[in-house]
């Protein structure tokens, strides 16, 4: 019985010592997707998107900040704050402007019908028409390991997100989701 139970500790102890090496799950696309979604659902419950005057504030997606050593698409984590925003009815989104040109080209490519005959000018998007954006949405993405090099390492993620007053250079709301790993 003594040789059962002494087996039985040694083989709990390998197994032990081998997870405590196991290296630390990474984030996942369903993390990534959930940590977006609730950061997005936070500011918007948060009332900072409510207009004063009523009607919609016009938001620009600036950049969004992988600081992990993973890969992560970011363009997904855009589109889906994209799609919270839009769906929730107190923001649209421009595309017409963006920190390395405008997300849709089409949006200047079609003033230059202008001048083509084949089009009906009164239908031509003119100068002076596209609206510029009130609010811009930009985030960061950090992993911290703050117990690293112990047995039991974890690994911290962050998911930041802020919404900054254009006009005056001022956030008016910045929220952050964890996860743990």
């Amino acid at each position: 019985m003594k040789i059962i139970a002494s087996m039985l500790s040694m083989t709990a102890l390998i197994l032990l010592a081998s997870c405590s090496s196991l290296p630390p799950v990474e984030l996942t696309a369903e993390d990534f997707a959930w940590a977006a979604e609730q950061t997005t659902t936070q500011m918007l419950q948060s009332r900072c998107l409510d207009k004063p005057t009523g009607g919609r504030y016009v938001v620009v997606i600036s950049r969004v900040t992988n600081d992990t050593n993973q890969y992560i698409d970011t363009d997904l984590l855009i589109k889906k704050i994209r799609v919270s925003m839009l769906n929730s009815g107190k923001a649209v989104i421009t595309t017409a402007v963006g920190l390395t040109g405008p997300e849709d080209e089409m949006s200047a490519g079609v003033r230059g019908l202008g001048n083509d005959e084949n089009f009906n000018q009164a239908t031509v998007a003119g100068k002076g028409t596209m609206i510029a954006p009130d609010l811009s949405v930009s985030g960061k993405i950090i992993e911290r390991h703050p117990n690293a090099g112990t047995k039991f390492a974890t690994v911290e993620y962050y998911f930041q997100l802020s919404l900054t007053d254009i006009r005056t250079g001022l956030a008016i709301w910045e929220g952050e989701q964890q996860i743990t790993k």
